[in-house]
């Protein structure tokens, strides 16, 4: 089996890669994460995660020999035609929770993976759709009161607390952690 780099500094992707028997290295990239406006929404979440993959890629290229692949992901959660980012701070949080109450937003993720024996590169995208309860101003600070939100894209953890925050879902639990794991195994049979 050709060795797996995941280009994320995610703890959250390293989790369930290795929770689904993933075997992998760590090698995390640096890349602007702005979004080309020419491109719509899912495009610019998969053009990022193609960068991602990218930069790893042209960086294990030179001092690694061996066959490798790289993966590379990128999670936004979409609130109309927006994509809500994470939160600068707690007022920010606040703004981005008070969105939500009530309401249905997306949560894509996409995933590049490249070949480095045959230079291929796939890349695809997973959508779960999101509802959550509506939500009293007192539970929104609470929430945010638990650190929880403030490095989580749309200021929410649906595997931690803000799971309670949550009505109902439908698509993949685990993108909306932040990798989906059988879109994953699909892309990855596409190289054998």
């Amino acid at each position: 089996m050709t060795p797996l780099v995941l280009a994320s500094e995610s703890p959250r992707r390293r989790e369930l890669l290795t929770a689904a028997g993933f075997v992998f290295d760590v090698v995390p990239v640096k890349v602007s994460e702005i979004p080309n406006k020419n491109l719509n929404v899912n495009e610019q979440i998969l053009d990022i995660a193609r960068r991602k993959a990218r930069a790893a890629f042209a960086h294990l290229k030179s001092s690694r020999s061996d066959p490798f692949r790289v993966l590379a992901a990128d999670t936004e959660v979409i609130f109309g035609d927006a994509p809500l980012g994470k939160p600068q701070d707690e007022a920010d949080a606040y703004r981005i929770l008070r969105l939500l109450s009530g309401n249905f937003h997306e949560v894509i993720t996409a995933v590049c993976i490249i070949d480095s024996t045959s230079t291929k590169e796939l890349s695809q995208s997973e959508i779960t759709q999101v509802h959550f309860r509506k939500l009293s101003n007192e539970e929104i600070w609470t929430y945010i009161k638990t650190g929880e939100p403030m490095d989580k894209a749309g200021a929410y953890g649906i595997q931690g607390q803000g799971g309670k925050l949550i009505d109902r879902f439908e698509g993949p639990f685990d993108n909306v952690v932040g990798l989906p794991v059988d879109l994953v195994k699909k892309m990855l049979a596409q190289f054998s």
